[in-house]
């Protein structure tokens, strides 16, 4: 088992069963699978092959061992939240109505984060306490790329600054104030731009799942030494996906060579100038893309904010989850 201690944490997490005090527990994949021994499969191999990212290794057993447990754990923290607003309204004498329960997800580009949010949606809305699921990622809250070029960090693209940070917070506390429809920009992974005029609505889920690269980021300290609020102030619980960086560096590069036959091809495409590269050219030039811009990013502003995850999945070389980290209730 790697070395992945969480930078920030009170104390170290520790295994089931010992008695070390520690914010977190922590179990091994066997410990973990086993909380599903009981829970039917609901994927089949369509569902896996539909689901799984570019690159990623997700398998039924994965579903099976990892994220079906996981859902079962998301399910009963939603049905508790749903019994303490009731008993909330019975003591103050209200009636205040739901809102979603929101699950934010965060991780390195390439980690397999999007992958993970999209699994858990699917899984989520087999539940008969959650239906109604919805997804939505960070991606559309990016400055369009001629106001990030204007202000002079197109190349920092996926850092905090590069974020229309008021408006996804607006998105936020719209969602938990329980406003009926809430919509948020759209992002091409084509193009690399915001959409112009297609906006994606929200109405009002049982379960929203906000996936992005910084939702766990904390408050920024305001002039005066104040801090404002952060995106994770709004969420009811959070995952953070976690692997060696030089692995997930590795998962980028595979990633990148295999775009080049699909998506890259596309004349539309921002990145099918990349399209023609020979092997070769490609790997240097993806090598280059991560230590420039998306190495930093994970370092300075992604990786520090994994203490902060209520849980986390920790993955080996092949993309496998083999350790998962539970923050104590």
């Amino acid at each position: 088992m790697m070395d992945t201690a969480l930078p920030g944490a009170a104390a170290p997490a520790v295994r089931v069963g010992e008695s070390h005090p520690s914010p977190f527990v922590e179990l091994d994949r066997a410990t973990w699978a086993r909380l599903a021994d009981q829970l039917d499969q609901p994927f089949d191999q369509a569902d896996v092959e539909r689901l799984r990212g570019l690159g990623e290794t997700l398998s039924l057993r994965e579903v099976a061992e990892v994220y079906l447990p996981l859902s079962r754990l998301l399910g009963i923290h939603v049905e508790a939240s749903g019994a303490l607003r009731r008993a909330t309204n019975d003591f103050l004498g209200e009636r205040t109505g739901r809102t979603p329960y929101v699950i934010g997800v965060a991780g390195s580009v390439a980690v397999g984060k999007s992958t993970t949010a999209r699994v858990l949606q699917e899984m989520l809305r087999r539940w008969p306490s959650t239906p109604r699921v919805e997804l939505i990622t960070t991606d559309g809250f990016l400055h369009p790329n001629a106001e990030l070029r204007a202000r002079g960090i197109m190349d920092r693209k996926g850092f905090p600054e590069s974020y229309d940070r008021r408006a996804l917070l607006r998105f936020m506390a719209d969602v938990k104030s329980g406003v009926p429809e809430v919509s948020a920009p759209v992002y091409s992974h084509v193009t690399y731009d915001i959409v112009a005029g297609e906006r994606q609505t929200v109405h009002r889920p049982d379960v929203l799942i906000v996936e992005g690269l910084n939702v766990l980021a904390p408050p920024r300290v305001r002039a005066d030494g104040t801090a404002g609020l952060s995106v994770s102030d709004f969420f009811d619980f959070s995952v953070y996906v976690d692997a060696r960086a030089d692995w997930i560096r590795q998962w980028y590069v595979e990633r990148f060579m295999g775009l080049r036959s699909g998506a890259f091809q596309d004349p539309g495409a921002y990145f099918h100038r990349y399209a023609g590269l020979s092997d070769a050219e490609a790997h240097a030039t993806a090598e280059s893309i991560w230590d420039a811009i998306n190495g930093p990013n994970l370092v300075q502003n992604v990786q520090p904010t994994r203490s902060r995850a209520r849980l986390v999945l920790t993955k080996n070389q092949q993309h496998e989850v083999t350790r998962v980290l539970l923050r104590k209730v």
